[in-house]
């Protein structure tokens, strides 16, 4: 099976409900609201007059965001539609933030410059098959003492079921996860069917292919919240701050890495 088309497709038939989504929630986006979280703005830092690398950007909200920001924001995504839609936002919104269209693995034939950080963030490298290879392009990105800025839900997540009954999949890569989605995370009955190809990445895995590739972790955080509601079974306990109802704040639920090129 081709992972990447089959997860191009099914991005691409996301993209088309995520937009007009309450989720998103374009309206307000449009009018001036920034899409990025305390967590990552706080990772973040000034980024004014600085250059991005936003790595899977999905429609491009948080890229724009970034330059909104004052940053030199350029997104990249496997998704044409996903990034169709954010050359129109950034028009919509007169932004200055930059897409380009690729497979990350490819990204080196697309780009040929380096930046002052490199941002990822939230369900992005489950749909990568290699943590090394990324971690590889992370690093070939960033200028010399740059920073690596990257926000993902925690591991523990995804071991259960959708429901969050039961632990239905294994903590540990032990290969790609094929699966049937129906609807998606911003209408769970969105009338959309796809396959869909991942992997699951332990802590470990993520820090040793920064390590290996000549970045230095500067700090790592594990929170007990999400800042979205995209699960089954939550409860919002405060303003943005999501858990599953009878998990309570028992398992992690997202975890940041900064870390800078050596």
């Amino acid at each position: 099976m081709n992972y990447k088309e089959t997860n191009r497709k099914l991005w691409n038939s996301k993209t088309d409900i995520h937009i007009n989504s309450e989720f998103y929630d374009n309206t307000s986006f449009i009018k001036g609201r920034n899409s990025l979280n305390s967590i990552e703005l706080e990772l973040l830092g000034d980024i004014k007059g600085k250059s991005i690398l936003h790595l899977q950007c999905h429609f491009g909200q948080d890229t724009i965001s970034l330059s909104r920001l004052g940053a030199n924001a350029t997104g990249i995504d496997l998704s044409d539609r996903g990034i169709k839609k954010a050359k129109e936002l950034a028009t919509t919104t007169k932004s200055g933030a930059a897409f380009i269209c690729c497979d990350i693995y490819d990204l080196p034939q697309y780009l040929d410059e380096e930046f002052d950080l490199v941002f990822t963030s939230y369900g992005t490298i489950g749909w990568l098959p290699d943590l090394n290879k990324w971690a590889k392009i992370v690093s070939r990105f960033l200028k010399p003492n740059g920073k690596f800025v990257f926000v993902e839900f925690h591991p523990v997540v995804w071991m259960f079921d959708n429901d969050f009954k039961k632990i239905e999949y294994n903590y540990f890569n032990t290969g790609p996860i094929v699966e049937k989605e129906e609807g998606t995370y911003t209408d769970k009955n969105a009338p959309i069917s796809h396959e869909s190809v991942g992997w699951n990445h332990s802590i470990g895995e993520v820090v040793n292919s920064l390590l290996k590739n000549g970045l230095e972790i500067n700090s790592m955080m594990e929170f007990d919240y999400s800042p979205y509601d995209c699960f089954n079974e939550t409860v919002e306990f405060a303003p943005q701050k999501f858990r599953i109802k009878h998990l309570d704040n028992k398992i992690p639920m997202v975890y940041s890495i900064s870390a800078s090129k050596k």
